[in-house]
This record gives C-alpha cells, sequence and structure tokens, in this order.
C-alpha cells in the first residue's frame, strides 16, 4: 500500500523583530497576526504491506517504526474517543484511529477522481477527457497517449517492477528536498500503463494532510488552540442565578460551598435535547470541512456553536438570553452560510448543520 504523506518543516524562528506593513490591510477579525506558518512543505510516498482491515494510524505508527522515524503525527486513545488524530484523508476529514486502509480505498473508487481520465482508468482511448485538476510534476493525458503509442509491448511487469524498485528514495535522508525529488520521480516511472488493466487495490494510494483551517506545526500536527480558545469563549459550563460569570472568585466559592435546596430535575424530552451534543469530543473534523473557518478569526467555527448549543439547549441554565446574545456575532452564528458540510464527518453522530440552523432560528426568535 502507498501513502502519500504531507510534510512540513518549520522554519526556525529568527531573534530579529518581524517587519511590519503599515499600509497591508489585516484582518479585523484576526488576534494573531498572519496564521500561515512559514516553513519548508513537501509531499512524501511511502511503500509498506499492510492488511486492508487495520487502519490509517496503524499504518502511520507501522512507517514511524519501521521506515521513516521522522514523520510526526498526534494521537492518544486510538479509540476515536479523544479526537487528538484528525486528518484529511483523501480529501475528507477523518480520524487516523477510525479510518480503515479498505474505507479509504472504497471512498476513493466510489468518489469522483478529479485528477485522473476516465479513458485511461478504462484503457478506450476515445473516452478520454480533460482532467478538471492536474498535479504538478506529473504526465499529463496527451503525454501518458503518446508514451504508450511509443513504448506500446516493450516494458514487461518485472522491467516496471525492477526500475521503480530501483528508483525508490531513501527515506532517512537528511535533505528531505532530494526525498521528494526521487519521489516525484518514481511516481512518473512507475505510473500505471495507459491500456494496462492494474488491479484498483494496488494502483490506489491513501493521501494523508494535515486538517485545513488550522495551523500546522511539523508533518500532520497542528495547532488546536484557537479552536479551545472559541469553545471557552462561549463559556462552556452551567450558568446558575447563584454562581453567574461575572461574580468574583469568593462569591464562586461560596457557592460551591452552598449545597442547592433541591435536584435538578429534567424529563427525557429535556434530556434529549442536548444529550447528543454532549458527546462532542471537539476533534475538530467539523472545523475542517467547513469552507468558512479559518483559525477562529472569521468565524468561530462549528465546534463552537455545537460547544454553545448545548448548554443553550440545557433546561438547567439560566443565562439562555446571554448565551444567544454572545453566539449573535458578526464572527459567530451570523457567519454560517447554512453550507452544511460540517455535518459529514462527525465521529459521534451529531446533525451539525442542523444545529447550527436550529440556533439561527433561536437567534431570530
Amino acid at each position: 500500500m502507498t501513502f502519500r504523506i504531507a510534510r512540513f518543516t518549520p522554519r526556525p524562528q529568527s531573534e530579529r523583530p518581524a517587519r511590519t506593513n503599515p499600509f497591508a490591510k489585516s484582518n479585523p477579525f484576526a488576534t494573531a497576526g498572519n496564521r500561515r506558518a512559514r516553513g519548508h512543505r513537501w509531499t512524501q510516498e511511502y511503500t509498506i504491506r499492510i492488511a486492508p482491515q487495520r487502519t490509517v494510524l496503524d499504518a502511520l505508527l507501522q512507517i514511524k517504526r519501521e521506515v521513516d522515524p521522522t514523520l510526526n503525527f498526534r494521537y492518544s486513545c486510538g479509540h476515536g474517543m479523544c479526537g487528538s488524530d484528525a486528518v484529511l484523508i483523501n480529501g475528507r476529514p477523518d480520524l487516523l484511529c477510525t479510518a480503515t486502509i479498505a474505507d479509504c480505498l472504497s471512498a476513493s473508487k466510489t468518489m469522483p477522481n478529479a485528477y485522473t481520465s476516465p479513458g485511461v482508468a478504462t484503457g478506450n482511448l476515445q473516452a478520454q477527457q480533460p482532467p478538471a485538476f492536474r498535479r504538478t510534476c506529473t504526465t499529463t493525458t496527451a503525454t501518458a497517449v503518446s508514451m504508450s503509442a511509443s513504448h506500446s509491448g516493450s516494458v514487461s511487469d518485472s522491467d516496471s517492477d525492477s526500475d521503480s524498485d530501483s528508483m525508490v528514495p531513501d527515506f532517512l535522508a537528511t535533505d528531505p528536498r532530494k526525498t521528494a525529488t526521487a519521489t516525484r520521480t518514481t511516481g512518473l516511472i512507475g505510473a500505471p500503463h495507459p491500456t494496462e488493466k492494474s488491479d484498483p487495490a494496488e494502483s490506489s494510494a491513501v493521501e494523508i494532510r494535515p486538517l485545513p483551517g488550522f495551523t500546522p506545526l511539523r508533518d500532520l500536527i497542528v495547532d488546536t488552540n484557537a479552536m479551545f480558545d472559541q469553545i471557552r469563549r462561549f463559556k462552556p459550563y452551567l450558568l446558575h442565578d447563584d454562581s453567574s460569570a461575572d461574580s468574583d472568585q469568593a462569591a464562586q466559592a461560596k457557592a460551591v460551598d452552598t449545597k442547592p435546596s433541591s435536584e435538578y430535575r429534567q424529563t427525557q424530552e429535556e434530556l434529549a435535547r442536548y444529550e447528543l451534543l454532549s458527546t462532542c469530543i471537539a476533534c475538530g473534523l467539523c472545523q475542517g470541512a467547513c469552507p468558512i473557518y479559518a483559525g477562529g478569526e472569521a468565524f468561530a467555527g462549528p465546534a463552537a456553536m455545537i460547544a454553545a448549543a448545548r448548554f443553550i439547549n440545557d433546561s438547567r441554565d439560566d443565562h439562555r438570553q446571554e448565551r444567544l446574545e454572545a453566539i449573535d456575532q458578526v464572527d459567530g452564528i451570523q457567519a454560517c452560510q447554512s453550507i452544511r458540510a460540517c455535518t459529514r464527518p462527525c465521529p459521534r453522530g451529531i446533525d451539525v448543520g442542523e444545529e447550527m440552523w436550529k440556533l439561527v432560528e433561536a437567534v431570530k426568535e
């Protein structure tokens, strides 16, 4: 199995103060300046033997232990409960520990691939159409057709295997630029013949990239501080009249020591309003799928809205109106365009788009 992994090495910070342009237009919602991390970016390929029933996290662990120990990624529990291993797999936000290799291959087959031409996949040269997108440093359809016409029947399977094996890059090389160049060369030489009918499982590859909308730190590791800052902004905890958020520490300590006179009873209907929302693990998959979210600057993000909706729907909370006013901001619920792309990747089954629409209706009321 071949894995194409996006690599990133940050540039060392200079001791000199950064230069500022007084004429440059800045984002009015930006609090951390330019969020694009500077450094060296490249894509590296790894080919390993692994069963299709294994998860992508198992594959990355095998690559790190046996092939390239410099590969960096984040994970904690490995069972889809912590949400720390959110990445982009074949263009879709997903968790490393829950996405199996077989699921990734089946999804890539069912989803239209914009990088290939249908004529090349089926072997029919008359049905070839120009691809919607073309990768850099790869052969186009016309080039592939000319190569097939000039080399028809001259290359055998054993020859192609020997050529690809001879061009396998050294993943332990110190210079990543040389490795990336060798990888691109391998992709050109080892490309499948246009007229050949190869096994889709062998020709497919899994592409893994860091979650979009977050600042990359190294390889697949991103900075999630902006997301959790936006979640804390909407006070994700119960607020009562005896312990409001504006009271000082002494009043809060007094409220904690004072026992309530009765229980906060709820019916089954009241519990059902927020019970599913309480299972959110703040993995950031909905943020990565949202085309509007960009690090919490122009939009607080679906994860912050779900955290606010969990307590807005809770009957035990006494500050519903204040919470609705807090999210009714330009970078809050007003920035949502109801695209509902945030619903698909949720690992807990939360209909994030529907909950966002309910918040819009609650704010209008």
